[in-house]
């Protein structure tokens, strides 16, 4: 996970990673083509200007769009319908994308329109690298997509001179961005407009980042609640390997496995460790709930690889010379596992919720109700609980899925729509919120190791490490204090990755 940090550079033209996604949507790597990506570029496009020449039917070349495609667009106009299109779909509204999603989409058109099947000039994708490259971020509405069209509109615009954009954090009418960046505007041609804002490219873009934000975070979840797991002193019989054997799923071993390595030379589990036959089910459960977790992601991940080497262009310029009109556009695979991550990261949350609560609760923890010194006058973890409760219910109502919806549009051409959109856009915030979940658990377990541990008595060597990372910047709660920063940092702990890359210096890789 941790490698995405470490490209510079992605080269086009082969298989994409997801990890490739990343770096270049949240670590500034440059993007290049190699010769395979220019070469299938180029060939492709000769197949679309022959078709014009050869005055054939295609959609959205020489027909109009949607329910317009019975009218042929004349020969005269047909330049001018690429760019007109472009101005009308720019239909999302409200706040902007931040700039991570916008580069995510930027690079997804890439590869989408660079894998041969679309038709475009290599002049165009030349240009929307640029803006990657150059750090140029078309100023990209988040809402008001069924799966396709709106947003990457938003991003065509900048490529005309027109729209707006950011340069170097200045919010500029487009022309002037690409002034200030050195470079120029480009006219689209036969096909361009159509390309540009076909596919799903921005779901596929946005389910990325959620789906690699998860992994990361189910990952860490098994840091988390082995921390909680040791200042509680929970018994590890319930992650024994005999139990996991009866049990066909492989995603809840390899939860208990990290579990084991985490805790194996911890002393406050050999003194404190398994005094209850039963611990409760939020720490009893944890490979089972994580695994579950881990699947479902497992499966997020796969599925938007998929996506990321796809072409899903309409029509489709193929090899034989043929456009082929279909539907590779639709967000189903993405949407589905979407509304899937927003599930599982539900799951995640709410047996890490729970787990925070028992540390906090006096009756079953053995610990200083709340976690500090004079209760009463103390409120101390009280309402970081009541927090993450609130956070819990917000997630609740995000994790209703998008992909069942489905409002007719376009006159009945479109009887059908997928919502992958809203359902990528979602699943982002969705990991957000359990996100800060976890980091509430992770802060709550800090000061109840240290609540717990004496000298003869200390903590494993991952849990000492983590907890050490904790207070560079949350630091112990004698008395009351200003606690906001210190949740914020332990969220920033889960979401760089950092939690996970501290266990993994010490027990391998995680998955």
């Amino acid at each position: 996970m941790n490698r995405a940090s470490s490209i510079k550079e992605v080269c086009l033209g082969g298989e994409v990673r997801l990890c490739e996604l990343i770096a270049v949507a949240r670590y500034g790597a440059k993007v290049s083509f190699n010769d395979t990506y220019k070469k299938r570029v180029m060939e492709c496009r000769k197949l679309v200007e022959n078709l014009v020449k050869e005055n054939r039917r295609i959609y959205g070349v020489t027909t109009g769009l949607g329910d317009n495609v019975k009218r042929v667009i004349p020969e005269k106009d047909a330049i001018k319908y690429q760019e007109n299109m472009i101005l009308t779909h720019c239909t999302n509204v409200g706040e902007p994308l931040d700039r991570e999603a916008v580069r995510a989409i930027i690079f997804v058109m890439l590869l989408n329109m660079g894998s041969g099947y679309s038709g475009v000039r290599l002049e165009i994708l030349e240009h929307l690298a640029e803006f990657l490259n150059k750090n140029i971020i078309p100023w990209t509405p988040a809402h008001g997509s069924v799966g396709y069209l709106g947003a990457e509109a938003h991003i065509a615009m900048v490529l005309l001179g027109k729209g707006r954009a950011y340069y170097n954090g200045e919010l500029l009418d487009g022309a002037e961005a690409l002034k200030c960046a050195g470079t120029t505007a480009i006219n689209p041609s036969y096909k361009e407009g159509l390309s540009l804002i076909s596919g799903g490219t921005s779901a596929t873009a946005l389910a990325a980042l959620a789906a690699y934000d998860a992994a990361n975070l189910t990952a860490t979840a098994d840091v988390v609640a082995s921390c909680t797991l040791e200042a509680l002193g929970g018994n590890l019989t319930a992650f024994d390997e005999r139990i996991m054997g009866v049990k066909h799923q492989p995603e809840q071993w390899i939860s208990a496995q990290h579990v084991n390595k985490i805790l194996k030379d911890s002393a406050v589990i050999k003194e404190f460790g398994g005094q209850n036959l039963q611990d409760a089910l939020s720490l009893r459960c944890i490979p089972q709930a994580h695994g579950a977790v881990r699947k479902t992601v497992s499966d997020a991940l796969r599925a938007v690889e998929n996506e990321l080497n796809s072409c899903d262009d309409n029509p489709i310029i193929h090899p034989s010379g043929e456009a082929l009109s279909g539907c590779n556009c639709d967000a189903g695979f993405i949407g589905i596992e979407s509304d899937s991550i927003c599930i599982a990261m539900g799951y995640l949350a709410k047996i890490s919720e729970r787990r925070t609560d028992r540390m906090l609760n006096e009756h079953v923890s053995g610990l200083p109700p709340f976690l500090v010194a004079s209760a009463g006058e103390n409120s101390g973890y009280m309402i970081l609980q009541y927090s993450s409760a609130a956070l819990l219910g917000e997630l609740r109502v995000l994790a209703h899925p998008a992909s069942v919806d489905s409002v007719p549009t376009c006159a009945f051409q479109e009887d059908y729509v997928s919502m992958g959109y809203n359902a990528a856009l979602k699943a982002r915030q969705v990991v957000r919120l359990a996100e800060y979940i976890l980091g509430n658990e992770l802060l709550t377990a800090a000061q109840a190791a240290e609540l717990r541990i004496h000298k003869e008595c200390l903590l494993s060597s991952v849990t000492a490490a983590v907890n050490k990372a904790v207070r560079e910047k949350a630091p112990f709660m004698e008395n009351d204090h200003y606690i906001s920063p210190d949740m914020e940092w332990a969220m920033e702990l889960v979401h760089s990755g950092r939690v996970r890359a501290i266990a993994e210096e010490q027990i391998g890789l995680m998955s």
